[in-house]
């Protein structure tokens, strides 16, 4: 349990000011939610970010990996067949090797976005036999599911060293 010590506070960022159409919308509160997860795991000290806090196993890496798999489902059409197996780093990985896979991901995903002008579409993403979400959909969904996630995050940190805000 974190001590008043080790208590770091971080200001908030507030919620982006982002463009007029609903896609901007969209892509804006979603970079903001990816930049904020991303926040959580940097810094972490080890092995407490990939250590369980909570009964589920729940942990830094943890999350961050699984939306990094869910990033490239969604977005650049990987085939996950294990989902629950996402939400474990490999042991060989650092925090730093997790943020850059993650960021890697997001910045490919953003790729895919910005050919994407009607957001009422499908995804264009390679998925034989399986059809895509409507970008509408995508960027709802990982609003929903990063948010999540980030949330949790917020309290594993605050559990491994008092840091708080994004």
């Amino acid at each position: 349990m974190a001590t008043s010590s080790r208590r770091i506070r971080r200001i908030d960022t507030p919620p982006p000011r982002t463009g007029n159409t609903e896609t901007e919308v969209l892509r804006g509160f979603l970079d903001y939610l990816r930049d904020s997860m991303a926040a959580k795991v940097e810094g972490a000290p080890e092995p407490q970010v990939r250590t369980a806090a909570v009964p589920s196993g729940t942990n830094l890496l943890g999350l961050l990996n699984h939306l990094t798999c869910v990033e490239r489902a969604m977005f650049l059409g990987a085939r996950i067949t294990d989902w629950p197996a996402t939400f474990h780093a490999s042991p060989s990985d650092t925090a730093a090797d997790v943020v850059t896979r993650y960021r890697e991901s997001v910045t490919a995903a953003n790729a895919v976005l910005e050919r994407c002008v009607d957001p009422g579409a499908p995804l264009p993403r390679p998925r034989p036999g399986k059809p895509a979400p409507t970008v509408r959909w995508a960027l709802a969904h990982m609003i929903e599911e990063t948010g999540r996630h980030t949330g949790h995050a917020d309290i594993l940190r605050e559990l491994i060293d008092g840091s708080t805000g994004r």
